[in-house]
């Protein structure tokens, strides 16, 4: 019986020891909306080329700012709606929201999104747009497979399918648009509805 509590005890520090290392927080409802707000976005993208450019994008022209400006509201509902589903699940739970690990856990999502930003950011200005629908989602990939020490493990997956994705974009940029939406729209659903029910309804 003593050999049973002790291993029992154990097995309670080492969650105790994972849970204050990772940030388990994480919404899969707000991946599931990302991926809804990404297909939204990219029909009106679509729509936007087809109906007023004949299907082609001009680096220069109000039809390439307003799909810059849709990709942007884009990335900002999904933070907003990522940041609202995740402290709402936190308070559920009684969880910290901002502490260590979940500093750890942005810094380490930033610093490979941020730097591919800027990198997608120059090579656009330098006229070469064919490689950003493959470098977004190479870049994201790495994100979320260099945030996934810091929160639940399984986002690593998404990270390396984004990675894939992202590659064969590279390879075949003529399918960049339709790998991202994929990536950010079919993905992001599929992978959030799957977190949802595997880790939300407990």
């Amino acid at each position: 019986m003593e050999s049973k509590d002790y291993l029992k005890d154990i097995s309670e520090i080492k969650d105790l020891m994972n849970k204050s290392s990772r940030f388990i927080s994480l919404s899969g409802l707000s991946g599931i909306l990302a991926g809804i707000y990404a297909l939204i976005g990219a029909a009106v993208a679509y729509w936007l080329v087809i109906t007023y450019s004949n299907g082609i994008l001009i680096l220069d022209g109000q039809i390439y700012r307003l799909c810059m400006l849709t990709l942007s509201m884009v990335a900002l509902l999904s933070i907003v709606t990522g940041i609202f589903l995740t402290t709402r699940k936190a308070k559920k739970h009684d969880a910290k929201i901002w502490d260590a690990t979940s500093k750890r856990l942005v810094l380490n999502f930033l610093i490979p999104l941020v730097v591919g930003g800027l990198y997608i950011l120059i090579i656009l200005s330098q006229g070469k747009y064919g490689q950003s629908g493959g470098l977004m989602l190479i870049f994201y990939g790495l994100a979320l497979v260099n945030a996934s020490k810091y929160s639940i493990g399984d986002i690593r997956y998404l990270g390396y399918i984004q990675i894939i994705l992202g590659l064969i974009g590279a390879w075949k940029p003529g399918f960049g648009f339709w790998l991202w939406v994929i990536g950010f729209g079919f993905m992001h659903i599929i992978y959030g509805t799957w977190m949802h029910f595997k880790y939300d309804r407990k």
